[in-house]
C-alpha cells in the first residue's frame, strides 16, 4: 500500500505552510534546500509540524485542501492535538 501525506511545516518567519506528498522526508529536505514549494523558497528552513497518512494520492489532496482553506488560529488548534 502506498502512503500519501498531507502535512504542515512551519517556515523560519512562523508561517505554516500546507501540502501533500507521497514522499515526506523528501519534500521536507527539498524545502529546506530551496527546491520545494516556490512559497517557502524564501522562507528556510522549515519545521515539520503535523501530518496525516491516507492510503491514496486523492484522500491526501482533498484533506491538503480544507486546511489550506482553514484560518490560521484553526491551523494551531489542529497542530496543537
Amino acid at each position: 500500500m502506498n502512503k500519501n501525506f498531507t502535512y504542515i511545516v512551519e517556515c523560519s518567519d512562523h508561517t505554516l505552510y500546507t501540502g501533500w506528498t507521497n514522499d515526506l522526508e523528501k519534500r521536507i529536505e527539498a524545502h529546506n534546500t530551496g527546491k520545494g514549494a516556490k512559497y517557502t523558497k524564501t522562507r528556510r528552513p522549515v519545521r515539520l509540524v503535523y501530518f496525516e497518512t491516507f492510503a491514496t494520492k486523492e484522500e491526501a489532496m482533498s484533506r491538503e485542501y480544507h486546511i489550506k482553506r482553514m484560518s490560521r488560529q484553526e491551523k494551531i488548534k489542529l497542530i496543537s492535538k
